[in-house]
């Protein structure tokens, strides 16, 4: 024992000790961690595969190094958004190339070059300690005791990945619900931190599991957990995957540590993060592989060098009817209401109320009764723009990565400039959507005359409270300092519709900065919002909120049309049209089809009756995903939480 207390052991083992803790930094910052013994239980198990495998520290030190450089970036990262390093930001560090960084961080390049000096210092100092350590060196019986269990766990894990594990019995999971059992499942100091955000936010490229959009999202998962645990999912399962007939595992056999909990391990958990991001950047590219060959053979009918600007944005989980300039009591939207040559679109539906379902439905061809089908064979009007000679632009506010992001970015990946630059996710606090306008300034001046620029807004998601400054606190009591509200408590019921407003509060001034600079620039510019979907609010006697419950607060979305005065005066006809229609019925499916109108595009096979800024539009069938495909404009609105209900017989939906 005394070789262990001299100073380079105890040195190796307290950074490892430091190494294994950084799980449990969230706690001194007066957070919860999930499962946080299970995750220590990982990684004591992969310190022993890892010592026992490799016998002493000098021979395995250095599978540490992408651990101790990713350190500061996870310190800094639980500080101030609450979670560590994810997909999303590995694709960041991926696709940010060195010039970008540099060209961005400017001064702060010394104090980054500082830090990871220090961090490398640390590594080598460990290594060098580990080297004189022969003391740590793990030999013995104990050390063959401990490789036959990790081998007969390795073995019993094998044996359940191919044959699978029986599911528990009904009973016994009524009875472990409800007995309350849980489901399987600052050092830097800020300056550093602050030159860390920087470079991320600002030179983003891709990508995180799970969105998180809400209620919807997580009853979604929810049943994907049970359909992996179906008698029919187990019987597949027990066929093996190389065909063998074996019998699986008992239920009781099954691990309670899962692969988030080794993903939230540090440090070698980080590993499990990186395979993570390479399945999504495969299965990115297997959507992206559907459309390769596609063309729209766009054009403009008169080749020109005119210097023209068309803005999409689109919005998040925001509502018809909480939009002052739509008639609501409160004057959400103040700034809005001045603009001249903004045209607001009163009766606009999507057609299924998730993001990474009606997103592709906007800003592509792809049918509302199709939406929830995964992928599509056609690429988006970033293409289209792209062919046309527009340089186009994606920046983002949202994520990448995950299951309810990825439909979306593969759409995204047509583009010429891609950012995405949110890097706290969802539900916790990230950054605002002003975050995108410094980025759209760039893009503005960029000396490539035709510009098509698509703003991907967080809006309004939930927590609303986190999606706008103190400034924009407007309407109180609110949850503005509350940090994860339970929102199925229905007490908290003003705070919720309160901070919700203010949200909308916040997207008017954000619009009305977009609108600004494209006024400044005194050129040929237009501007489309629209949202992805709304959200029910606990709407008077309804017990519903957020979204995913067919109701029309959720299928209803605000949707505005703003031009420049060289716009109007270059295309007067699509303008009155513009007016002409702006009542019509009108659904998120228009939105392709009007915007390359917009831009004054023209394409193979192009249908000019689904854009509603042309003498030839003529209003379709809508249909949303309400028990079925039901027509929404043949349908009854249920109760207060207005549940929309086909009068007729709804039709069958494919997925």
């Amino acid at each position: 024992m005394r070789p262990l207390l001299r100073p380079a052991p105890l040195f190796v083992l307290a950074s490892y000790l430091l190494l294994s803790l950084v799980p449990c930094v969230p706690l001194l910052l007066g957070r919860q961690v999930p499962e946080l013994s299970h995750i220590l239980l990982v990684e004591l198990l992969a310190w022993v595969a890892a010592w026992s495998v490799l016998q002493r520290p000098a021979w395995f030190h250095w599978l540490l190094i992408p651990a101790f450089l990713a350190l500061p970036t996870e310190l800094y990262l639980f500080l101030y958004y609450g979670q560590g390093i994810s997909t999303h930001h590995l694709g960041i560090i991926a696709e940010t190339s060195p010039k970008e960084a540099l060209e961005f961080l400017g001064r702060k390049v010394w104090l980054m070059g500082a830090v990871m000096l220090l961090v490398i210092f640390w590594w080598i100092a460990v290594q060098v300690a580990a080297r004189r350590s022969p003391a740590l060196a793990w030999r013995g019986k104990s050390r063959w005791a401990a490789l036959l269990l990790l081998a007969a766990g390795v073995a019993l894990w094998s044996y359940g990945w191919e044959f699978g594990v029986r599911a528990k019995p009904a009973a016994q999971k009524t009875v472990a619900a409800a007995s309350g059992a849980r489901p399987a499942g600052s050092a830097l100091g800020s300056a550093i931190g602050s030159a860390l955000s920087s470079a991320l936010s600002h030179v983003g490229i891709t990508a995180s599991a799970g969105s998180a959009d809400s209620a919807s999202d997580e009853a979604e998962e929810e049943e994907d957990a049970e359909e992996d645990s179906s008698p029919e999912h187990a019987a597949i399962a027990g066929a093996g995957r190389t065909g063998w007939q074996w019998s699986q595992l008992p239920w009781w056999m099954r691990s309670p540590l899962g692969f988030d909990n080794f993903a939230s391990s540090w440090p070698f958990g980080l590993t499990a993060r990186g395979v993570d991001f390479y399945k999504e950047r495969e299965y990115l590219a297997d959507l992206g592989e559907r459309s390769s060959s596609f063309s729209f053979k766009a054009h403009q009918p008169e080749k020109n060098d005119t210097p023209e600007i068309v803005i999409m944005v689109i919005g998040e989980s925001s509502r018809y009817d909480r939009w002052g300039i739509n008639g609501y009591e409160r004057d959400t939207t103040p700034l809005l209401k001045q603009e001249a040559n903004l045209v607001t679109l009163p009766d606009v539906i999507t057609a299924v109320s998730a993001t990474r379902l009606s997103v592709p439905v906007i800003i592509s061809r792809k049918p509302a009764m199709q939406s929830l089908k995964d992928g599509f064979s056609e690429k988006s009007f970033l293409t289209a723009y792209k062919e046309a000679g527009f340089k186009t632009w994606w920046l983002s506010n949202q994520i990448s990565f995950g299951q309810f992001d990825t439909p979306v970015s593969v759409f995204a990946k047509e583009a010429n400039v891609i950012q995405f630059m949110n890097l706290g996710g969802f539900t916790n606090n990230s950054n605002f959507d002003q975050i995108l306008l410094e980025p759209l300034q760039h893009a503005i001046a960029d000396p490539a005359p035709k510009k098509l620029i698509v703003l991907h807004t967080l809006g309004n998601h939930w927590n609303y409270s986190q999606r706008y400054p103190k400034e924009f606190d407007k309407w109180q009591p609110s949850l503005l300092g509350v940090d994860k509200p339970v929102y199925t408590d229905t007490k908290i019921k003003p705070q919720l519709n309160n901070s919700y407003d203010n949200s909308i509060l916040y997207t008017d001034w954000f619009l009305s900065q977009v609108i600004h600079q494209l006024k400044d620039t005194q050129q040929l510019t237009s501007m489309v919002y629209v949202a992805d979907h709304g959200q029910t609010l606990y709407d008077n006697s309804c017990n519903l909120a957020f979204h995913g419950h067919n109701t029309q607060f959720e299928f209803h979305v605000p949707a505005l049309v703003w031009y420049s005065d060289e716009y109007r005066t270059r295309y007067p006809e699509k303008v009155k049209q513009l007016v002409r229609h702006r009542k019509a019925r009108l659904a998120t499916e228009n939105i392709f089809h009007t915007l390359l109108d917009l831009g004054d595009i023209q394409y193979d096979d192009e249908r000019l009756e689904w854009s509603f800024i042309s003498k030839q539009f003529k209003q379709h069938k809508r249909y949303v995903d309400s028990y079925g495909w039901s027509n929404y404009d043949n349908a009854s609105l249920k109760g207060d939480c207005r549940e929309v209900i086909d009068k007729g017989k709804p039709l069958k939906q494919e997925k």
